[in-house]
């Protein structure tokens, strides 16, 4: 019963740890390797506008709501002097900024950084999540309302459903090869915005709900750049992105939509010759970051409540700590499973992190020296009949003399890495010498080597695991994998089996 008691306990274990490293990867966007690294987008608008003298001033601008596809990193606002306040309706976001009176040029900025969604591959929905929008009704001009009806009919027979017949509108629109009624439809257009209005238009005079979207195209060094337009089709369930120039859904690659509606982006009172330009640079930063500013924008608390939420200080102890797990459970793999002998338990894990600081080939060569000149000197002891206590702060004591002389002649002879003796663990080096000699004393001088080798060896691997900086990552980011490592050694712990020292030391009795 035990051992199914067991057998559960790790299933519950290794379920709850695979499913919060899964959620965490793939709903916060948490990286799996210290490599990964995310594009931020910064987005500069910059508002220009002249200030009329002794007269309040209030500006209205419209900007992002949770653009599709996006993480919004951080935003800021350069207001200077005046006062801010955002609104949100659920569909609009806008910000104004007001003061009393100010005279001249003025300068505002909005600054947003943006980070790719990596769970969403193409933008084809709009980002406005709201009820199903009223058709309007829409009396076009005499002349143009008859060209309308005529392509209509025309677009309608060669149609299945509101999807195909907008598509074959708007090929036929933009087809260079334009017949009569289109020829007339686009009479009056002078830019791009008035011709996806007209399309808007000619959609609602077919009972097909479409509405006007500006969206900014990500170009990294862009300068001086504008809106484009878009066009935005409901289809009953969602409104759906549309190329108005070729009628191919979705958006460009990199794009956000900055505002719908065909309310201006930018309106000034108490000023004249306001002017918006947007700026758009690219850059690198650690996809750990995004996923953190991303949680937190999902309304996440999975994030407050970890390790990132320590100061950074604590946060640089624990990425050492949680890799003392990984130390341990190669020890029960290395004792339990294969056999090799080691002083104490946990001994070659506090080696192991003292490595970490000297390195592996510097820290063995250390210990080995330390322990040699410890055990002599422990050898000498024995013939004083000094009681346990005495004799292990002797040793202490001893410890502590020969790792300041060896930091002292590696010093004076130039090699500053025997300055990092000092990094080893005094009482554990001191315990190690005395456990040694015992050892010796009882069961020869072989099995203290033994030991001894198999100590350096555990330590040896436990810091090359222990300071992987891949494993380190996963384990800080997402320390819940400690909990599978619970279950394995929970399981292991009810190994009974032979070692594997064990059937190399009988061979020759197995194969009879």
């Amino acid at each position: 019963m035990r051992g199914i008691h067991v057998k559960l306990l790790a299933i519950v274990l290794i379920s709850v740890g695979l499913l919060l490293c899964w959620f965490k990867a793939t709903r916060l966007g948490l990286p799996l390797v210290p490599t990964e690294k995310a594009d931020v987008w910064t987005v500069e608008a910059k508002i220009g506008f002249k200030a009329r003298k002794a007269s309040p001033v209030k500006i209205r601008f419209y900007i992002p709501r949770q653009p599709a596809g996006y993480t919004v990193v951080d935003e800021n606002f350069v207001s200077g002097s005046y006062g801010l306040t955002t609104e949100d309706d659920g569909v609009h976001r806008v910000a104004e900024w007001a003061i009393r009176e100010i005279q001249g040029y003025q300068v505002l900025y909005y600054r947003l950084y943006l980070s790719r969604d990596t769970t969403v591959s193409n933008i084809t929905t709009s980002t406005q999540s709201i009820p199903a929008p009223v058709p309007r009704f829409v009396q076009l001009p005499e002349a143009l309302d008859s060209a309308a009806k005529g392509l209509m009919a025309e677009v309608r027979n060669k149609s299945a459903d509101n999807k195909t017949f907008v598509r074959e509108l708007l090929v036929q629109l933009n087809s260079p090869t334009a017949n009569p009624n289109i020829i007339l439809l686009r009479q009056g257009i002078e830019n791009k915005e008035q011709w996806v209005k007209r399309i808007i238009d000619l959609l609602a005079s077919a009972n097909v709900t479409a509405r006007l979207a500006h969206i900014l195209i990500l170009k990294d060094g862009l300068k001086h750049g504008v809106l484009s337009p878009w066009l935005e089709v409901f289809d009953g369930k969602q409104w759906l992105a549309l190329d108005p120039e070729k009628g191919e859904p979705g958006m460009p690659e990199e794009s956000i939509v900055w505002h719908v509606g065909d309310d201006q982006i930018l309106s000034l009172d108490g000023g004249n010759s306001a002017k918006v330009e947007y700026s758009v640079t690219e850059r690198v930063q650690d996809r750990t970051l995004v996923a953190e500013h991303r949680a937190r924008q999902m309304g996440s608390r999975l994030m407050e409540y970890s390790l990132f939420s320590l100061p950074v200080s604590v946060q640089n102890v624990y990425r050492v700590l949680l890799m003392v797990p990984i130390g341990a459970f190669l020890i029960v793999i290395l004792r339990n499973i294969i056999g090799l002998k080691t002083f104490g338990t946990f001994m070659p894990i506090l080696i192991a992190m003292a490595f970490r600081e000297t390195e592996l080939l510097w820290g063995m060569a250390l210990f080995s020296l330390l322990v040699t000149l410890g055990l002599l000197i422990r050898f000498y002891l024995e013939y004083l009949k000094l009681l346990l206590v005495p004799r292990l702060a002797s040793v202490l004591i001893i410890v502590i003399i020969l790792m300041a002389i060896i930091s002292i002649f590696s010093h004076k002879l130039g090699f500053d890495r025997g300055l990092s003796v000092a990094l080893f663990p005094m009482v554990i080096l001191a315990m190690t010498i005395e456990r040694m000699s015992l050892v010796w004393e009882e069961l020869g001088a072989a099995e203290a080597m033994a030991q001894g080798v198999g100590s350096l060896i555990v330590a040896a691997i436990s810091f090359i695991c222990m300071s992987n900086p891949y494993l380190e990552h996963l384990i800080f980011v997402f320390p819940e994998l400690l909990l599978v490592i619970l279950a394995f050694t929970l399981l292991l712990g009810r190994y009974t089996g032979y070692r594997l020292t064990e059937l190399w030391r009988f061979r020759s009795a197995l194969r009879g």
